[in-house]
């Protein structure tokens, strides 16, 4: 399927543009064009205009396999007050010399430039986030932090505490669109635009990325969040489950049976999901050997990493080098929660027949 989402506007008081890559993700790119929309359509006059542009050609293919017709970026782009870099799969792994020296040109000419879902990768190597703070899809954190020793890696929706601003992408976008307004146009407007699209509340930039951590928010109780949240921080040297409860002041009797009946798993079975969830991340946006990531992911030896590995997922780490290989229609996303207890209930079930 092909679309044309380029307009052709004139330019307004404040121009933005949009530079995708291949695969990036359309739905964010929509979400928050449409908040500029929207802005215009409730200002007198139009505040802001905007184009869509690509160094990689005239037509793109997005994440979901829609072709979209673009501008071919060079030079000849108008000037702008934003630069958004729009990334999905495989853009950590990307690297047009091209863009990257636009990125570089038109940040010293006073252009906020941000880094979108991976395009952060993309402005993190054009050397635009040195020292400064930054955050990515949730899924890509770790490895981002591992290849961008100097950049200050956070979790958060997005960053705008400086002139080069990065976002985690996904409905992210939409937040970052609104705090943008709000700082041009006053809190009053960007909260009408929100009433618009039914958006509340209008995020802040330091708002977890999760919540729900593949359950219910209405179910879990606090204690066994914070428990998720420790061993998501102690992925490296992991926690004990006696330590764990001791952080949380609870009895190790408490927390496993409150763990179990809010996740579906055992304290050491989400420990070692999380563990797995990393070490596959890192395999695929960083150049880490496969010993390296087997220590980073809190694995004592590299055999017993290769086991769980290969006993969880079905395949060698090897295999997972490349987050959507060329010769692959879609990309997939094994390793959610639901797939291990998926896996862990087929296990039990199959020790029960063994038994009887």
């Amino acid at each position: 399927m092909e679309i044309d989402i380029s307009p052709k506007l004139a330019p307004a008081q404040i121009h933005v543009v949009f530079i995708v890559v291949p695969r990036f993700n359309i739905t964010t790119l929509i979400t928050m064009i449409e908040t500029l929309r929207i802005a215009n359509y409730l200002a007198p006059v139009p505040i802001f205009s905007w184009e869509i542009a690509s160094f990689d050609g005239a037509k793109i293919t997005a994440s979901n396999g829609m072709t979209t017709t673009v501008e071919a970026a060079d030079d000849t782009l108008q000037p702008a007050k934003f630069a958004f870099v729009l990334g999905s799969w495989g853009t950590e792994h990307y690297a047009n010399k091209l863009l990257i020296a636009w990125l570089r040109k038109r940040a010293r000419t006073g252009t906020r430039v941000c880094g979108v879902e991976l395009g952060c990768y993309i402005v993190a190597r054009a050397g635009l986030l040195d020292g400064k703070p930054a955050t990515i899809h949730w899924s890509w954190l770790n490895g981002f932090r591992e290849t961008f020793d100097r950049i200050d890696v956070r979790e958060g929706l997005f960053t705008l505490d400086s002139k080069v601003m990065t976002c985690a992408g996904g409905l992210a976008g939409v937040d970052l669109m609104l705090r943008l307004i709000e700082e041009l146009q006053g809190s009053s407007f960007s909260g009408e635009i929100a009433d618009q699209m039914l958006h509340h509340p209008i995020r802040n930039a330091a708002t977890p990325q999760r919540s729900t951590m593949g359950r219910s928010t209405e179910t879990m109780l606090p204690l066994v969040r914070e428990a998720m949240t420790l061993i998501e921080n102690n992925i490296e040297e992991p926690l004990t489950v006696p330590a764990i409860a001791s952080l949380l002041e609870v009895s190790q009797r408490q927390l496993e049976r409150q763990f179990k009946k809010h996740v579906g798993c055992t304290v050491v079975q989400f420990g070692l999901l999380r563990r797995l969830q990393n070490a596959r991340l890192l395999l695929i946006s960083t150049q880490l050997s496969i010993r390296q990531i087997a220590t980073a992911s809190g694995f004592n030896t590299l055999s017993h990493f290769a086991y769980s590995f290969g006993k969880f997922f079905d395949r060698r780490p090897s295999d997972y080098r490349e987050a959507w290989p060329e010769n692959e229609p879609a990309p997939s996303w094994p390793g959610s929660l639901s797939d291990f207890l998926n896996t862990l209930n087929g296990k039990q079930d199959k020790n029960q027949v063994d038994r009887a």
